[in-house]
């Protein structure tokens, strides 16, 4: 597996296909440098193109998850100003489920930079928190609370400490690797696709979806599996 100077990324156990993602530059609070946008992009593919990985945890080594852009490299370089930011690869981060402690906090914080909020953020977030709500946390860039932020449909759940969200994360975590690959990567692409179509258009979508699913060996594992009482062991992807 290739390694990386500003990622790790780490198996949950040996025979599991939860995989950790790990923006690894603690000293840095994780900020977003050029060579992490380089980077990013080759793991996410590595992990996609892996048939032993069925879900994915992007976290943070150390006490933060990102600090934003590193504004030491920002003030010393071009890139970030020029277009070059490794983008492309990844799957949308809003089909992904997010947890936090009762200590972190949030911000929109490009506004107080002079710039304005890119790489999805503004695409995103009215989708998530409601347009008034997205518009106030970008036009000032204030901090917000975990607990803020499980109001506002950010996050799904707030933790007492690291140690509780990590466990919390990881029973998430498994429990989505149990289930057919095949459900799982489709019920993603159905939520997605559904956000760009009405209710009648989204039936027939699925209705399409499910009906090649018809024909997978997954169905009829999980069915055995039922009258078996036992768990269901699927194909890999």
């Amino acid at each position: 597996m290739e390694t990386y100077k500003t990622l790790e990324i780490i198996q949950n156990k040996e025979d599991s296909s939860v995989f950790h993602l790990l923006l690894n530059r603690p000293s840095k609070r994780n900020a977003l440098s050029p060579e992490l946008f380089s980077e990013f992009p080759r793991a996410l593919s590595s992990l996609d193109h892996n048939p032993n990985v069925n879900v994915v945890v992007l976290s943070g080594a150390g006490d933060n998850f990102c600090g934003g852009i590193d504004l030491s490299e920002l003030k010393a370089s071009e890139r970030f100003l020029s277009g070059d930011r490794g983008r492309g690869g990844g799957e949308d981060p809003t089909t992904h489920q997010g947890f936090c402690t009762k200590d972190a906090y949030f911000s929109v914080k490009e506004v107080d930079l002079a710039i304005v909020a890119d790489l999805g953020t503004l695409q995103r977030l009215p989708s998530i928190v409601g347009y008034g709500n997205a518009v106030e946390l970008a036009l000032t860039g204030r901090r917000f609370s975990g607990p803020e932020a499980k109001q506002l449909g950010l996050v799904s759940k707030v933790f007492n400490s690291k140690q509780e969200l990590e466990e919390g994360v990881r029973m998430v975590a498994e429990g989505i690797a149990s289930k057919s690959p095949l459900a799982v990567t489709g019920t993603k692409a159905v939520l997605l696709k559904s956000r760009d179509l009405n209710l009648e258009q989204g039936l027939d979508y699925v209705a399409t979806w499910n009906s090649s699913m018809m024909l997978s060996g997954d169905l009829k594992e999980a069915i055995s599996a039922q009258f078996q009482k036992r768990k269901p062991k699927f194909a890999k992807l």
